[in-house]
């Protein structure tokens, strides 16, 4: 079957793997606007029920493949899931559209690229999630551009921002908020956050990432031949003494600009100049992860100008290697280290409460994705496969391990009480329902 605008050789994912069990129309879903949950990438979901356990034979509404692997994570608004694509053989990169009530593809839109940009071989392209606010879904696909499509597929517009190049390739995710589209463009030598007009991709200001300083290193690097440098961070939007503050992780330093106008409200030096991590933020504190053995910061929101000295709270050097984004909750920080070892920290002076391995079902502990909060239980997938489940509390607790034997980057989403998870094979709707599926 086509969909509109689409070719035959290019409609992946239509044929559902299993029987796909139907259920009684929704209340109207909850939405997963964008990375981490929208603007505030938090990473906490509103709602307070969704499902502990499941398997791949267990608590699967339905599963589709997909084309090729992919790192990014899946958006949802309404009856319609997003998950940006590529696909390998034909330097297309896509977005696709699918129902969330079976899995069905309703269409795929994309460019193709040939011309040369490097990425890392674990990093394939299209790692950015997309982001929508309900009419149009925004998504990068960094050297290719900048595009906007309604919930039918329609082109609304595109923006070049030029060629994006970095050994490791990207994976800044847009933000919606208000009328305006904020992208990270980078990382690279001529990284910059720059914000669009979301009706018409229009560029209202745009803030150049300042350059990386000479000093000694503090984090993994020991060869200088073999630096590495850059920020593979998405924006989030808090609320702080009264006025909306745009902050990023930027290398060396994070920073607050103002989202009208892209002017620097206050700054904090500490952070290393290779960044994993988005920031995250709770109790008026924004926490700033550094990547590779790099550093973490906690600095309180709201300042002006420097706040190094007047608002960081606390500063670790050579801290484990995070890539995935934890959550606060409660006045405490929690993060998967990429090694597999999860942490709980103070929020206020940074002291380690504990520290566990959390062991799944595989060979493999290791964790790119980043924690998603449900009331007070944190969700957490492995590349293995299997999502941990933990309890968010100053007191380790393990409540339960839930595999799927598929390799994955993602991280989960939540919407209407269904988890949506992206491997490298499928798309998984994961709800409290009795599965026909089958493998």
């Amino acid at each position: 079957m086509k969909f509109p605008g689409a070719t035959s050789h290019r409609v992946f994912g239509s044929l559902l793997i299993g029987t796909v069990v139907h259920l009684a129309t929704p209340v109207p879903a909850a939405n997963w606007p964008g990375w981490r949950g929208g603007v505030d990438g938090s990473g906490i979901a509103a709602e307070q029920h969704a499902p502990v356990e499941w398997s791949a034979a267990k608590n699967v509404r339905w599963k589709v493949a997909l084309p090729n692997r992919g790192n990014s994570t899946p958006i949802v608004w309404g009856d319609r899931v997003f998950v940006t694509q590529v696909v390998e053989a034909e330097n297309f990169r896509t977005l696709m559209c699918f129902d969330r009530g079976d899995g069905k593809l309703l269409w795929q839109k994309g460019v193709t690229y040939t011309k040369p940009e490097r990425t890392h071989k674990t990093n394939p392209y299209c790692s950015a999630s997309p982001a929508t606010d309900g009419e149009r879904v925004v998504v990068t696909f960094a050297s290719a551009g900048v595009y906007c499509y309604d919930f039918n597929g329609k082109e609304l517009w595109k923006k070049d921002l030029g060629p994006q190049d970095h050994e490791w390739g990207n994976s800044s995710s847009p933000v919606i908020h208000g009328d305006i589209c904020y992208v990270y463009h980078g990382p690279g030598d001529d990284a910059f956050l720059v914000a669009l007009n979301k009706k018409d991709g229009r560029e209202l200001w745009r803030y150049q990432e300042p350059p990386v300083k000479p000093g000694p290193r503090t984090d993994g690097f020991r060869d200088a031949r073999e630096v590495i440098d850059g920020s593979f961070s998405t924006p989030i939007i808090v609320k702080a003494n009264g006025r909306d503050e745009l902050i990023m992780s930027f290398p060396q330093e994070v920073r607050a600009l103002d989202p009208k106008t892209g002017q620097v409200l206050w700054h904090c030096a500490g952070l290393n100049p290779l960044i994993y991590t988005s920031p995250i933020y709770g109790d008026g504190v924004v926490v700033a992860m550094g990547g590779f053995l790099g550093t973490t910061i906690a600095v309180k929101a709201g300042g002006n100008g420097d706040v190094t000295g007047t608002h960081r709270l606390w500063i670790q050097e050579r801290t484990k290697n995070r890539l995935g984004s934890g959550v606060i909750h409660n006045g405490h920080i929690y993060i998967l280290n990429t090694d597999g070892i999860a942490e709980c920290l103070e929020l206020k002076t940074g002291k380690t409460l504990w520290e566990e391995r959390l062991r799944g079902t595989g060979p493999r502990s290791e964790s790119w994705s980043s924690m998603t909060l449900v009331s007070d239980r944190i969700y957490i997938p492995n590349q293995f496969g299997d999502t941990l489940v933990l309890r968010a509390s100053p007191k380790f607790e393990l409540l339960a391990t839930n595999p799927v034997k598929e390799p994955t980057n993602s991280s989960l989403v939540l919407s209407n009480g269904e988890f949506f998870l992206r491997t490298h094979n499928s798309l998984w709707c994961i709800s409290e329902v009795k599965s026909a599926s089958s493998q």
